[in-house]
């Protein structure tokens, strides 16, 4: 047979062995083992080959289009989708926005290859695996919660740079709160944590980094949201009151899992948001309930074990002399302490020399408001002298702090440069330097 045929290397291999089988050099039965067909499939290639030669064994689909090949008009269409609505979303969710927008159903492969013929998404590198003790998932609900802060410009500079709270089920994968916040401070784990017990209850453990706000990392082992509080931060010394325990990670890859999900909220809640049009934290808070139910019903895992270890809240249990800053304060002998940059005077019909130089708990709410507490009985007070208030600032930032205030009090800034002061005739420096000579 004359001309050039194109045969893939499994084609060419079985030319000469369904040749020895036509010379009945070898069996049927022999043929099949040794190219892995079935002996139907080996008598259709005898009887191709035997009609129309070498050609017989090409496969008849090679230089033809697929039947299941998508219309150019219909992979054009997509791509158009795409590059108006989710030109920066990766293939996956692309894929899934198609779907639920515009009922596509294509499989997320097809749509990555369409996404990387346009050049709208760039092949990743496969990335070096580094090899870390590998740690089971816990078997029930509410064992243990990992949580994290994840700064990051969430609203893609439509609102000011803020923090989302992450708690994540270490056992099933599920979110269990959101929230948006300023920035990771005592006073705003406070009040997320508050809310996730009044929903959930109390997990067995909370695993989390080794941020100041959970531990100590003074070599004084104090600071100032650490007084009085044997050692413990106030978050610390809140969770022990509470029977609430917490491990601190020694690593990022130890606490993998809440990491990971940072990663694909950063990803997936921030198209999101700008899909729906939300723009400000209040309406991100208000979406994040919304956000969890579509996550968990995606991502979440069966846990080993059904049971929910969360425990309720009980009647011991106030919140509100809980998940407060508690400082030790003695008192003068004026029955006054300062808190604040504010004297607060105790008003009280106690004898006043029973009270001076007592110890007493001073409390600070999440909304600010103060509580004195003596003996477990809270004292009344009344605030007689408030103190200017004094900013600190970082040396870094010092001379930002001093603008600030500058351009508040209308105080031109002038850069004024220093000029040589030279002592006088008289001057001790210039006596003695006559003596020498």
């Amino acid at each position: 047979m004359k001309g050039v045929i194109s045969m893939s290397t499994r084609e060419a291999d079985r030319v000469g062995i369904i040749q020895r089988l036509v010379n009945r050099e070898i069996r049927q039965r022999h043929a099949a083992k040794i190219i892995g067909l079935s002996t139907r499939q080996i008598k259709r290639l005898v009887r191709q080959y035997r009609r129309y030669g070498t050609t017989g064994l090409v496969h008849k689909g090679r230089g033809k289009v697929s039947n299941r090949a998508i219309l150019e008009e219909e992979k054009r269409k997509m791509i158009d989708i795409i590059s108006n609505n989710y030109a920066d979303f990766g293939p996956t969710l692309a894929w899934e926005k198609l779907v639920e927008n515009h009922g596509i159903k294509y499989s997320d492969e097809t749509i990555r290859k369409l996404m990387i013929g346009a050049e709208l998404w760039k092949a990743r590198k496969r990335k070096v695996i580094h090899l870390h003790q590998l740690r089971e998932r816990r078997d029930c609900l509410g064992e243990l919660v990992q949580t994290d802060g994840s700064p990051h410009d969430w609203f893609e500079g439509r609102s000011p740079q803020c923090t989302l709270l992450v708690f994540i089920d270490d056992a099933t994968g599920r979110l269990l709160h959101l929230e948006f916040a300023e920035c990771e401070s005592t006073i705003v784990y406070f009040k997320a944590v508050r809310r996730y017990l009044e929903k959930h209850g109390r997990p067995v453990t909370f695993y989390v980094d080794k941020h100041g706000v959970f531990r100590i990392n003074t070599t004084k082992g104090g600071s100032a949201d650490t007084s009085d509080n044997n050692g413990l931060t106030q978050f610390g010394r809140a969770m022990t009151e509470l029977s609430i325990g917490c491990i601190f990670a020694e690593s990022a890859e130890a606490k993998g899992r809440v990491e990971r999900v940072n990663q694909t909220l950063q990803d997936r809640l921030v198209k999101e948001m700008r899909l729906k049009g939300i723009n400000t934290v209040e309406e991100g808070n208000k979406y994040l309930p919304e956000f969890i139910e579509l996550f968990n019903r995606k991502f979440a895992v069966v846990p080993k074990s059904p049971a929910n270890m969360h425990r309720p809240l009980l009647p011991v249990h106030n919140l509100n002399d809980i998940l407060c800053l508690k400082y030790t304060r003695i008192m003068s002998k004026q029955l006054s302490i300062s808190y604040g940059n504010r004297i607060y005077q105790i008003q009280t019909e106690r004898p006043a020399y029973a009270m001076r130089n007592a110890p007493v708990t001073l409390q600070e709410d999440i909304n600010g408001g103060i509580k004195i507490v003596y003996k477990g009985q809270p004292l009344n007070y009344t605030i007689i002298r408030k103190q200017p208030k004094t900013e600190t600032a970082d040396s870094k930032y010092l001379n930002i702090a001093v603008d600030r205030i500058s351009a508040s009090l209308g105080i031109p800034i002038k850069v004024v440069d220093r000029i040589p002061v030279k002592p006088a005739m008289s001057h001790p420096w210039r006596q003695y330097q006559q003596l020498i000579n």
